[in-house]
C-alpha cells in the first residue's frame, strides 16, 4: 500500500476549520480505496505562533516540510500581523523554497453554482488559470531610499527570467495540448515595456513548438472585460504571478464565489513537495463560527489526488460537490445554506460512501 505523507498547515483564521473537513475527506477516500492511505503531520504554525514566537514557522520548518509527499495549507493571514510578514515568512517562503513555480487555479462554474452574470451556463465558465508563482511582480526585488525624507522613493521590480517564462508558457501548452484546448496569454507589454515584451516575445517563440494549440494573447485589462462579457473565450490561461493572482479572484468571484476557489502550488519536477490551498485566506471575521465553506478545501484535495494519479477519486469529488450545489440541501450560509462547516465535510463522506456501495 502506497502511503503519503501529507504536511497540514492550517494556518489562521478559518483555516483550521476548513483543513479539518479537507483531512476528513481525503482519509475516507483512502478508506474507501484501500490501495493507498495518508499519514497526517500538523503543525502550528502561522500569526498567532508568530505573535508567540516572532516566526511564521519555525526554524527547522522547510526541513521539516522537505519530508512529506505534499503540504496542505488552510490560510494565511489574521489581525495583528502585518500581512507581508504573514506572506513572505510562511505562504511565499514555501511556494520559493520548494520552486512550486505552477500556480493552477480552476475557474470553473460547477453545475448549481451561483453566478452573477446573466444566462452564464456551466459550459461558457471553464478555464484553468496557469499562474507563474516563482518570480514575476512578486520576487521581492527593490529598493527603499530616503526613508521618512522629503524625497523618500520605492522601487519594485518585476523579475521575468527567460527560464522562468519558459516553463510556465510551456506548462500551458502541454496542458492544453493534452486537454485539446486553447492556451491564452495576459499579459499588458503596451505599458511594461521591458518585462512583458519579454513575456510576449517567449510566448510567441514557445507557441511555435506546438503549431496545432490554437493561441489568444490579450492585455489584463481587456482580459478582465472579456472575463465577464464573454469568459468562454477562456481555456487554458497563462500569466504572470500578480495578474494571475488578481485575475482568479475575479475568476472566483464569476464561478460562485470564493468558497469554491480551489489552487494547488505544483513543482512538476517533484524534487519538492507540492501545496494544495484553497484560495479564500482566512476571513477572521467569522473564524470559530463554523460558517466557512469547505468545498474549496475539498476541490484543493480533489486537486492533490489528481496529482498522485488518482483522478477517478478526483472526478467523483468534483461531481459531489456538484451534486450538493445542485441539491441545495447541505450547503453553508455563503450559498444560501444553514449548514456548518463540519456538516458539509460530513455530507461530502456520506456521498462518498454512498456512491461507493452503489457500484459495489
Amino acid at each position: 500500500m502506497d502511503t503519503y505523507k501529507i504536511g497540514v498547515v492550517a494556518g489562521d483564521g478559518i483555516g483550521p476549520e476548513v483543513i479539518a473537513e479537507g483531512v476528513k475527506v481525503l482519509e475516507a477516500v483512502a478508506k474507501l480505496d484501500g490501495s493507498f492511505a495518508f499519514d497526517f503531520t500538523h503543525y502550528p504554525w502561522g500569526c498567532e505562533y508568530y505573535l508567540q514566537t516572532g516566526r511564521m514557522m519555525a526554524e527547522d520548518g522547510m526541513d521539516e516540510l522537505a519530508k512529506q509527499d505534499a503540504i496542505f495549507l488552510g490560510a494565511v493571514g489574521a489581525p495583528g500581523v502585518p500581512d507581508h510578514i504573514s506572506l513572505w515568512d510562511l505562504l511565499l517562503k514555501i511556494r520559493k523554497g520548494f520552486d512550486q513555480y505552477v500556480n493552477l487555479r480552476p475557474v470553473k462554474l460547477l453545475k448549481g453554482a451561483p453566478c452573477p452574470l446573466k444566462n452564464a451556463k456551466p459550459e461558457d465558465i471553464d478555464m484553468l488559470f496557469i499562474r507563474e508563482n516563482s518570480e514575476g511582480e512578486y520576487a521581492g526585488s527593490g529598493s527603499w531610499l530616503y526613508k521618512g525624507k522629503p524625497n523618500e522613493v520605492v522601487i519594485q521590480d518585476g523579475v521575468f527570467s527567460r527560464h522562468g517564462c519558459e516553463r510556465i508558457i510551456r506548462y500551458a501548452f502541454e496542458t492544453a495540448k493534452a486537454q485539446g484546448k486553447s492556451v491564452t496569454s495576459i499579459s499588458k507589454a503596451n505599458a511594461l515595456n521591458y518585462s512583458m515584451v519579454f513575456w510576449d516575445q517567449i510566448f510567441a517563440e514557445v507557441s511555435k513548438e506546438y503549431p496545432d494549440v490554437p493561441t489568444h494573447s490579450y492585455l489584463v485589462d481587456a482580459a478582465s472585460m472579456f472575463m465577464v462579457k464573454d469568459p468562454k473565450r477562456f481555456q487554458v490561461v497563462v500569466t504572470s504571478n500578480l495578474f494571475g493572482d488578481i485575475l482568479t479572484d475575479l475568476g472566483a468571484a464569476i464561478a460562485g464565489g470564493m468558497g469554491l476557489a480551489a489552487g494547488a502550488n505544483l513543482n512538476p519536477e517533484r524534487k519538492f513537495p507540492s501545496m494544495f490551498e484553497p484560495i479564500h485566506g482566512s476571513a477572521p471575521d467569522i473564524a470559530d463560527k463554523q460558517l466557512a465553506n469547505p468545498l474549496a478545501t475539498v476541490w484543493s484535495a480533489a486537486q492533490m489526488l489528481e496529482f498522485f494519479g488518482y483522478q477517478k477519486w478526483a472526478d467523483r469529488l468534483i461531481a459531489i460537490i456538484e451534486e450538493m450545489l445542485c441539491e441545495k440541501k447541505v450547503l453553508t450560509p455563503d450559498l444560501g445554506g444553514t449548514a456548518t462547516t463540519s456538516q458539509v465535510g460530513d455530507e461530502v463522506v456520506r456521498k462518498l460512501q454512498d456512491a461507493e456501495r452503489t457500484q459495489q
